[in-house]
């Protein structure tokens, strides 16, 4: 018989415990009813009863496995391109409004940036007040992440004139927005305590995107460097100079995007800032002209162009 008082176990017909002297009177687990040594069902609410040795050993609680603690998935490490979302002016917005209508407005600015992210299969990592922070690279990645970042800010801006229309209508409310993007190295793992986790991102990579929101004008984007470096020529920028900002040790060389350039591959971005001279593919290249010649005469052609990949096969297309 298992002690209630201090958890001692006792034998089968012990009437009191041998430890404290605590009176052991079995107890049905469904109703706490007083239940006999030999019941098999509760006489109260009728629930089935264990059975050892002639007494009931429904109060022993030392017989039911206890929860396996809870275990953290692996974290790992990610580059990501990371999108922070605000809005421009919150807090004067939230003086002019009632805290239900203010409520209603988010909601309706967070779905319609929800939309416009989906569309370029970014994760809203967090809901964060007004502010919106976003990974492109996880859980799925993608070669073209930090264009999918940059295009996804440019439809928020645009959506934003679609969703104002009806606010200004409505509640004379017009929203803005401000967004940084930042790509670099981050950790991914299960964050949180208690019944709350989340799947966050560790590193200065969300902390800089942070500071560059913060840098941007309403309506803008801003971008670092290093993501730049991986959408130059498919967007048009401006350069904004280097930039001090807290906690980061070294000033950023920030950009604000215009607007998508005319450019669709990253063979076109090349030929924008000239292609280099072709080496050693002359043969090659005056096939594939007279070919191109004959084929302007009426003489038709198939030509099969194969090789492995990264040896030029697109260049001396574009070349030729």
């Amino acid at each position: 018989m298992h002690c209630p008082n201090c958890q001692h176990e006792n034998r089968a017909s012990a009437k009191f415990c041998e430890a404290c002297g605590m009176k052991l009177t079995p107890a049905c687990p469904s109703c706490g009813n007083e239940i006999r040594p030999q019941a098999r069902f509760c006489d109260a609410c009728g629930a089935p009863l264990t059975q050892t040795t002639g007494s009931s050993t429904a109060t022993d609680l030392s017989a039911k496995p206890l929860p396996s603690k809870r275990e953290a998935p692996e974290a790992e490490r990610r580059h990501l391109t990371v999108m922070f979302c605000d809005l421009a002016g919150s807090t004067a917005l939230s003086a002019q409004l009632d805290p239900e209508d203010l409520r209603e407005v988010v909601r309706q600015y967070q779905a319609v940036c929800a939309k416009v992210i989906a569309r370029y299969d970014g994760h809203i990592a967090q809901y964060l007040g007004d502010g919106i922070l976003v990974y492109f690279g996880y859980p799925k990645a993608h070669e073209n992440d930090g264009q999918r970042a940059v295009r996804a800010g440019l439809g928020i801006i645009e959506a934003m004139e679609g969703l104002n229309r009806g606010l200004q209508q409505k509640m004379d409310v017009k929203l803005e927005v401000r967004l940084g993007i930042h790509t670099g190295l981050v950790v991914v793992g299960e964050m949180g305590g208690g019944n709350r986790h989340e799947q966050l991102a560790l590193g200065k990579t969300p902390n800089i995107a942070a500071r560059l929101e913060g840098l941007a004008k309403a309506n803008t984007i801003v971008i670092s460097a290093a993501t730049h470096r991986i959408v130059a020529g498919f967007f048009d920028c401006d350069d904004l100079g280097a930039h001090s900002m807290k906690g980061v040790t070294e000033p950023v060389q920030i950009y604000q995007v215009l607007h998508e350039s005319t450019a669709k591959s990253r063979l076109e971005v090349a030929a924008l800032g000239g292609l280099t001279p072709l080496v050693g593919r002359e043969n090659e290249a005056h096939l594939l002209l007279q070919q191109w010649q004959n084929a302007k005469e009426g003489a038709g052609n198939v030509i099969l162009l194969s090789g492995e990949a990264g040896i030029g096969k697109s260049r001396l297309w574009c070349r030729s």
